[in-house]
């Protein structure tokens, strides 16, 4: 029995010390991307990606930060009322666009345990958002948050299951 419990504990020490080293055993979950590569190389992003490039938000995304982006899944902006989303990436529309995008932006780096001891958060726009807890389960704006502490180099991005939309 002992001659099993040390091969168990040198086999822990040992996937310990080689997460350590390997990538995904970083700090900061061997992500080496900013918040806007992330969210590209995530694959259920694409909307949110291509509407920050038609808001010109790219840059600011890219920035040092830190950013906190509550970031609405492909399936989220499926779920807006039919035109809207072609409605809102027409260039005349740009300032509601980036209006509408900034609302999803906190300026700092909030990790979910955090998000979930909170009532309100300041957005980038400059409006607030009211976070409730419930259980396990949080909600921003009446948003589910489906996918926590997606760390990024300059932040972290919580996805959420619809678009918020600022008052």
């Amino acid at each position: 029995m002992k001659r099993n419990t040390t091969y168990v504990w040198a086999t822990v020490v040992f996937l310990a010390l080689l997460g350590a080293w390997l990538p995904w055993g970083k700090k900061d979950g061997g992500n080496q991307k900013d918040i806007v590569a992330t969210a590209k190389s995530a694959g259920n992003f694409d909307t949110l990606v291509k509407a920050l490039q038609k808001a010109d938000l790219v840059d600011t995304l890219k920035g040092d930060g830190p950013f906190t982006v509550f970031a609405p899944t492909d399936d989220a902006f499926d779920q807006l009322p039919e035109g809207t989303l072609d409605n809102l990436l027409k260039p005349e529309n740009k300032e509601q666009l980036k209006s509408i995008l900034t609302y999803h932006v906190v300026s700092d780096e909030v990790m979910a345990a955090d998000v979930a001891e909170m009532d309100t958060a300041e957005t980038v726009n400059g409006e607030t958002l009211t976070i409730q807890t419930v259980g396990e389960t949080v909600m921003v704006d009446g948003a589910k948050v489906i996918k926590t502490d997606i760390k990024c180099t300059n932040g972290v991005i919580h996805a959420i299951d619809k678009v918020l939309m600022p008052n």
